[in-house]
C-alpha cells in the first residue's frame, strides 16, 4: 500500500516548492496493525539535524488510522523530509516512484523546496518563445566583409563543415574560422522569427573575442566588430522590440580570454594586462601562483581561458557597478543575461548581478546555465541557492531535455512523467514558469541528429565530421522531433528553438551543432509544427502559467493536461505505430502513429482541436 505520495493532494498541499511561511497540509495513512500513534515529519536541510513535527490523528478507516500536520513552511532553503512513525523505529521513506515505504535504516527523502514569498520572475517570457542564436552562423547582413583582426579564417563557403582540427589549446583553426553571422542579418530575418511565433531571442556571446564562440572575452564592453557596432546592435533590438521580441545576452563572468584587455598573454592590447605587468589594475582579477601548469588558474585547464575571481571587488564593481558591463548592454536594449557556467559563481555574486538587472525593471531576465536540478545542485560542496528568489530568475532546463530524448529514443513513458513531476515539484513556480525547454543548444549534439544518428560518445571529431543521417533515419528524426518540441512546448516552462533545428540540420558535438544556418532549405515539415505550437501558446493562457496533471503514461503513450482558471488543454502523444484514442473525462482525443494531438477548452467552454 501506499502511505504517503508527495504529488497527490489529499497527501501534501500545496504540491510542490512552497513559499515561505505558506501553510502546509501533511496527511498520512497507517496501517491499524502498525500500532502508530504520533507519527512525525522529519525533516532538515542537507547536513543538519532534522526537526520532528507531530501529527494529529484525524480519523479511520477499517483497517488504517489517518494522520494531519498543519504547519508553516520555513525559511527559504532545499528541505529534505521522511516520517517516523516512533514504534519499533519504523520509517517511512520514498520509493523510486515516489510512494512511500516502510523502512527502519535510511532511506530515500522527499525534497521540498521553500522559497521567498516575494519571488517573482518576469511576466513577459511566459506564454512566449524563446530562439537561441549562434551569431556567427545564422545570417550575414553585411555581405562579404573583411575580417577585423588577421589571424581570423573568413568562411565564404556557407554551406562548408567547420573547421574542428587539432584543438583550441596550440596550432590548428578549432573555433577560428569566421562565417560572417551580424547584427544586420539578425535583423533582417526578425520577420521570419515573428513568423515562427518568437518573442524572446537568447544569443551566445556577443562581446569582441578572438574565438567564433566569443567565449573567451576580449572586451566587455564592445561588441565583436564582426558582429558590427553597438548602434547596430541597438537597432537590432529597437527593431526586435517593435515586433515583441526581446534580446537576452550571454554573459561569461567566470573567466576572460587570455587574449584580452584584461589579461593580454598575447601582446595584442598593450601595457596594462595583467599577464605581462604585476602593477595592472586588473592583477588582482586573477590568481597567479607557480602551482598552476601554466602560473595562473584556467577554466578547465584551457590556458586561453583564465579564470578571474569573482570575489575581487575591483572585479565586481566592473561587472555590477552603476555604468558597469550589465548597466552599459542593459541601457543599449538589452533585456537580460544568461550566466554562462553558473555552477561557477558564487551564490553571493549571482544575487548581485540579479540586483543591479532588476534595477532596469523586473521584467528582465536572469537565466543560468545549470545541467542539473538547480535546487538541490551541489558544486564546490557548497548547496546552491539559486532558485529561492535572491539569485536566479530560472535555469536551462537540461533534465527535462534528457527526459524527453531518453523518451523519443526508448518509448518509456513512465519514466519520462517521473522525471518531469520531479523537476515541476522541485522548482518554485515562477521559475518554472519560465525554465528554459529545449532539446539541443551549442552544447549538445543536434536534435535530430541525437533522436537517429548513432552514439558518439566514444567517437572522435574525425569520427563525427561529415558523419549524416540516411533518408530513412533523418525521416524518422524529424518525427520524434515534432513530438518533442510538442512537449517542451506544452509542458510547464518556454520553448526554445536553437537555430536551426526547425530545418532539422544536422550535427554531432562541437563545432559540428554550429554550423551555417541553411537559408536553402525549403523544408516545412518542423518549422509548421513549430508555427502550429507557438499559435497554440498565444491563445492557452494554462500553457503560460497552468497546473500539470498526467492521465496516462505508459509505454509509448503520453497524454496529460495543462489548466488555468477555465483555460484547459489536453495533449495527446503518440510514439507508437499505431493509432491512439483516449477518453477523458468525456473528450475524446486521438493521435496518429509518431503524431500527437490537442484539445483545447476556451473560455466559452468549447473544445476545439488543434
Amino acid at each position: 500500500m501506499s502511505f504517503y505520495n508527495s504529488y497527490l493532494s489529499q497527501c501534501k498541499t500545496p504540491f510542490g516548492a512552497v513559499k515561505s511561511g505558506e501553510e502546509m497540509v501533511f496527511q498520512l495513512r497507517i496501517p491499524k496493525n502498525i500500532g502508530c500513534t504520533e507519527p512525525r515529519l522529519c525533516i532538515a536541510k542537507a547536513g543538519e539535524q532534522p526537526q520532528h513535527l507531530p501529527f494529529a490523528r484525524n480519523g479511520e478507516t477499517e483497517t488504517d488510522a489517518l494522520f494531519l500536520l498543519r504547519c508553516p513552511a520555513p525559511a527559504p532553503g532545499t528541505y529534505f523530509y521522511y516520517f517516523d512513525l516512533w514504534v519499533n523505529f519504523t520509517k517511512i521513506f520514498r520509493d523510486e516512484n515516489n510512494e512511500g515505504v516502510l523502512g527502519w535504516e535510511d532511506g530515500a527523502k522527499w525534497q521540498l523546496t521553500v522559497y521567498d514569498p516575494a519571488f517573482t520572475t518576469p511576466a513577459p517570457m511566459r506564454g512566449g518563445v524563446m530562439y537561441q542564436i549562434f551569431p556567427d552562423r545564422f545570417a550575414e547582413g553585411h555581405k562579404n566583409k573583411l575580417m577585423p583582426f588577421a589571424d581570423r579564417f573568413a568562411r565564404p563557403d556557407k554551406n562548408g563543415e567547420p573547421f574542428f582540427w587539432p584543438n583550441e589549446q596550440k596550432d590548428g583553426l578549432l573555433n577560428m574560422d569566421y562565417y560572417g553571422g551580424d547584427f544586420l542579418g539578425i535583423q533582417q530575418k526578425l520577420p521570419y522569427l515573428a513568423g515562427l511565433g518568437v518573442t524572446c531571442i537568447y544569443l551566445n556571446p556577443i562581446f569582441e573575442a578572438h574565438s567564433n564562440h566569443r567565449y573567451n572575452t576580449a572586451d566587455y564592453l564592445k561588441p565583436d566588430p564582426l558582429l558590427g557596432t553597438i548602434e547596430e546592435f541597438e537597432q537590432l533590438c529597437a527593431a526586435a522590440k517593435a515586433k515583441n521580441i526581446s534580446i537576452v545576452l550571454d554573459g561569461v563572468f567566470s573567466h576572460t580570454g587570455s587574449d584580452s584587455v584584461y589579461f593580454d598573454r598575447e601582446g595584442r592590447y598593450g601595457s596594462d594586462g595583467a599577464y605581462h605587468n604585476p602593477l595592472s589594475r586588473y592583477r588582482s582579477w586573477y590568481d597567479f601562483s607557480p602551482k598552476y601548469p601554466s602560473g595562473y588558474r584556467c577554466w578547465w585547464g584551457f590556458e586561453t581561458l583564465p579564470e578571474v575571481n569573482e570575489r575581487d571587488l575591483s572585479y565586481r564593481r566592473f561587472i555590477c557597478g552603476e555604468g558597469g558591463v550589465i548597466d552599459y548592454w542593459l541601457k543599449h536594449g538589452a533585456s537580460g543575461f544568461r550566466l554562462d557556467v553558473a555552477d561557477e559563481l558564487p551564490d553571493d555574486f549571482i544575487e548581485e548581478i540579479r540586483r543591479t538587472i532588476k534595477r532596469h525593471g523586473e521584467d528582465k531576465l536572469l537565466l543560468g546555465e545549470v545541467w542539473e536540478d538547480a535546487t538541490n545542485k551541489e558544486s564546490y560542496g557548497v548547496h546552491r541557492t539559486y532558485l529561492l528568489g535572491r539569485g536566479l530568475d530560472t535555469v536551462m532546463n537540461y533534465p527535462f531535455k534528457d527526459a524527453v530524448l531518453r523518451f523519443l529514443r526508448s518509448g518509456n513513458a513512465g519514466v519520462l512523467q517521473r522525471e518531469i513531476l520531479s523537476i515541476v515539484e522541485h522548482y518554485p513556480k515562477p521559475a518554472m514558469d519560465v525554465a528554459m525547454n529545449f532539446i539541443s543548444t551549442h552544447d549538445t549534439v543536434r536534435a535530430v541528429t541525437a533522436l537517429a544518428g548513432e552514439d558518439c560518445a566514444d567517437h572522435d571529431r574525425y569520427w563525427q565530421s561529415g558523419r549524416m543521417l540516411s533518408a530513412g533515419a533523418l525521416a524518422w528524426g524529424k518525427k520524434m522531433m515534432a513530438l518533442a518540441y510538442c512537449l517542451i512546448f506544452t509542458l510547464p516552462g518556454v520553448p526554445c528553438v536553437y537555430y536551426g533545428d526547425e530545418i532539422a540540420m544536422q550535427g554531432y558535438r562541437d563545432p559540428f551543432n554550429r554550423a551555417f544556418f541553411n537559408w536553402d532549405s525549403r523544408d516545412e515539415t518542423l518549422r509548421n509544427v513549430i508555427r502550429r505550437l507557438s499559435a497554440l501558446r498565444r491563445s492557452c493562457p494554462a500553457l503560460a502559467d497552468g497546473t500539470l496533471l498526467f492521465h496516462e503514461a505508459a509505454g509509448d503513450v503520453l497524454c496529460y493536461e495543462r489548466r488555468s482558471g477555465s483555460s484547459r488543454v489536453l495533449v495527446l502523444v503518440n510514439r507508437s505505430q499505431r493509432p491512439v484514442t483516449r477518453s477523458i473525462g468525456g473528450i475524446l482525443i486521438s493521435a496518429g502513429p509518431q503524431n500527437f494531438a490537442f484539445e483545447v477548452k476556451n473560455q466559452t467552454d468549447n473544445l476545439t482541436s488543434i
